[in-house]
């Protein structure tokens, strides 16, 4: 039988009222926790290279790995506090940087996008390859927003062969792209669209310099929004005929039904990314669809006033160590 959604015991702070109060106060008003990260610089397959911050644990203990959001890293609030809980475990962790934003550009015609599960997929495999050296025991997977949604593309796509990981995690992922991306296109939601462009635009215009005719270059600068930033560079660079095209065939929403691992689907129920009408109602047996009614995208701070970052990481290892 297919698994229903359900509600979670998010406890919102009553000084924190609303979606947008909760995405932007977290992500810049709370101290991030310090983390004590080791880079590794990994060569891809196609010429290219990825940069992997890893949090060293003791022998034996499980390794988190965490994708991170469009145009997030090891820097960002969820990855940081994620990383700072597991190491008062005594787990290992491992943020791999989507390519271009390990803060160094990188060197092949390309970037990354929503249903990137083919560089999911070789970046945990070489994890489950490199185990004997270093040393972990259970290996989960989560992704938060864009990461969670190529995280949840791979499951679907890959299915059994996704059990290389013992569970999964994917929070505020962007389930259905063109109902997120439209809810991103008008608003005071354009306050996070300016905020992506602009680190964006700026990654372009490096691109642009290593392949000067890889896309128009006054009209990714014109683009207003992510619809016509993905038209112009996104959609091309990796496959895809347009945006429309793109944002269908990546939307994890067309594979949650096909996923064998115990994971844990997190969407806030008044998270600015992507409205509630865009909610799958079910996913498969394996999938624990959980959906509060507070919580922002990748907010769900707690406690008084400055707040604390502490519940989602808790959340997510709960479940993670309960499968």
């Amino acid at each position: 039988m297919p698994a229903a959604a359900s509600l979670s015991s998010y406890p919102a702070p009553l000084w924190l009222p609303g979606g947008h109060l909760q995405t932007i106060y977290p992500a810049t008003c709370i101290s991030k926790p310090a983390v004590a990260f080791r880079r590794e610089r990994w060569d891809t397959p196609d010429g290219d290279f990825i940069d992997i911050d890893f949090v060293d644990g003791k022998p034996g203990q499980p390794l988190v790995v965490l994708f991170h959001g469009l145009e997030g890293s090891s820097g960002s609030h969820y990855s940081r506090a994620l990383m700072a809980q597991l190491s008062t475990l005594g787990w290992s962790g491992a943020v791999p940087h989507f390519r271009g934003c390990s803060g160094e550009i990188n060197q092949a015609p390309r970037f990354y996008h929503s249903g990137d599960a083919e560089e999911v997929d070789w970046i945990l495999r070489r994890l489950v390859a490199s185990r004997t050296t270093k040393q972990f025991g259970k290996l989960y997977a989560t992704g938060v927003s864009l990461g969670g949604n190529a995280l949840l593309r791979w499951l679907g796509e890959s299915q059994h062969q996704a059990e290389i990981v013992d569970a999964a995690c994917a929070i505020s992922a962007p389930l259905d792209l063109a109902g997120g991306g439209a809810a991103l296109s008008r608003g005071f939601n354009m306050v996070y669209t300016r905020s992506f462009l602009r680190t964006m635009k700026s990654k372009s215009l490096d691109k642009l310099q290593q392949f000067p005719r890889l896309f128009d270059r006054e009209k990714m600068l014109g683009a207003r929004n992510l619809y016509e930033f993905d038209n112009i560079v996104t959609a091309p660079l990796h496959g895809f005929r347009d945006t429309d095209d793109y944002w269908h065939r990546a939307s994890a929403k067309l594979v949650i039904n096909d996923i064998t691992l115990p994971t844990l689907v997190l969407n806030a129920r008044n998270d600015p990314f992507l409205p509630p009408q865009h909610l799958p109602p079910k996913a498969a047996a394996s999938v624990t669809l959980e959906y509060p009614e507070q919580g922002g995208h990748v907010g769900f701070a707690t406690g008084g006033p400055p707040g604390r970052l502490d519940w989602l990481p808790q959340r997510m290892l709960r479940f993670l160590q309960d499968n």
